[in-house]
């Protein structure tokens, strides 16, 4: 068993392929096919004769209760197993999408293999996959009925919290991209309402659907990924080629966000995003990112706009309530240059972590009722999907003026 960086605890980090893969697989096949397949040979109607009777006995494993949340892409439904009512599960119903080959989502298949090889504490489980009737695909998952960190963050009178707890979420999200990094995948779209929050307190990273591996270096890589106020700037600038910087970028972002309770980067737009990186940062230049200049999409600022990188007493002066082994974490995770960013080990890694106050523990952390229907909110939006009222009632106050 793997351990994560500074003793963290972590799940299995081997990846195994177990045999509801295959079964995505026969399911995927058969969504795709339909009857076609009454004229395939004799061995190929056996294959899928026997991914059909696992896929009825799966079926029958559940029995489905009411639905929590309806969505374009996908119902999301609460459901027990048959042969114990008090075990609980989401099953995410995804919807058969005619505009898209095989009338499923880009991204659906390629979600559910992740997850069935990721298993972390820190990561959402995913139990089951079967298919209905109808050839839906349904996508039996962790219940997880305490919502998520935008619902806490968002609710300013309801909900205190502290630096303690602050560590302790970031703590948990850092061990699951810790995981998946050291296991070859990147998340691609990190961001509070993706942080969905378990009975006992622990967050769980969610939403694979845009994930990617990145085993082969010589890969080239979409940049429209990641919702935009998390997206770091190489990907505004459309670099093909990308690390685990990426992910990383959008936990600093996350961070910052936990901590002003509202986020950081709000951008309207692509361009007005790439202002506020900036504005806030300081302005991508070839002297604190040597190559950016050769990035596609890269455009030279006009001299007199350039803004300089920030020092440590600008970002303390809005993030000071973490400290300054925090504040100073929180810059390293937000260098405009991917390749001096830090790392998830790294993050796991530094000073911050041994500082006081200590990380809460998971059970001490804030709680908020109506989780449950956030958390379908949550599974059943299309990977990428923003919500665009956030932020807009709370009065921000970021004095970068200095420093």
């Amino acid at each position: 068993m793997a351990k994560s960086p500074a003793g963290l605890p972590s799940g299995a980090s081997t990846l195994n392929i177990s045999a509801a893969k295959a079964k995505v697989h026969a399911v995927a096949t058969s969504v795709s096919r339909g009857t076609a397949t009454e004229s395939k040979t004799s061995s190929n109607g056996a294959g899928l004769e026997l991914a059909e009777e696992l896929n009825e006995a799966t079926r029958r494993k559940y029995i489905k209760g009411k639905r929590l949340g309806e969505g374009t892409y996908a119902d999301v439904y609460l459901a027990h197993l048959a042969a114990d009512p008090s075990s609980l599960f989401a099953i995410k119903k995804i919807k058969v999408q005619e505009n898209y080959k095989d009338g499923l989502l880009p991204g659906i298949i390629a979600e559910v293999m992740y997850l069935q090889e990721l298993s972390h504490p820190n990561i959402i489980a995913l139990h089951s996959v079967f298919s209905t009737k109808d050839q839906n695909l349904n996508l039996v998952l962790e219940y997880l009925p305490l919502g998520d960190l935008e619902m806490l963050i968002k609710d300013t009178t309801g909900v205190n919290y502290g630096p303690a707890d602050v560590k302790a979420w970031m703590g948990m999200l850092g061990r699951a991209v810790w995981f998946c990094h050291e296991n070859f995948v990147l998340h691609r779209d990190i961001k509070p309402n993706n942080l969905l929050i378990a009975a006992d307190g622990e967050v769980k990273l969610a939403d694979f659907g845009l994930a990617r591996s990145f085993a082969d270096p010589y890969a080239p890589m979409t940049h429209n990924v990641i919702t935009r106020w998390y997206r770091p700037p190489e990907l505004f600038y459309r670099a093909r080629y990308y690390s685990g910087a990426v992910d990383v970028w959008s936990m600093g972002t996350v961070f910052a966000e936990l901590i002003l309770r509202t986020p950081f980067l709000k951008g309207l737009t692509d361009i007005n995003q790439l202002e506020l990186i900036s504005k806030w940062i300081g302005t991508p230049t070839e002297e604190n990112w040597p190559g950016v200049s050769k990035l596609e999409g890269y455009v030279p600022p006009v001299k007199e706009e350039i803004v300089p990188v920030h020092g440590l007493q600008s970002f303390m002066r809005t993030f000071g309530s973490a400290g300054t082994a925090g504040v100073e974490l929180l810059m390293w995770m937000l260098r405009l240059d991917p390749r001096k960013r830090a790392t998830a080990r790294q993050v796991l890694q530094h000073e911050w972590w041994k500082t006081d106050p200590k990380p809460s523990r998971k059970e001490d952390l804030p709680k908020k009722s109506g989780g449950q229907k956030k958390m379908a909110d949550d599974l059943k939006r299309k990977g990428g999907e923003v919500d665009r009222s956030r932020g807009d009632k709370i009065a921000r106050k970021l004095d970068f003026s200095k420093g």
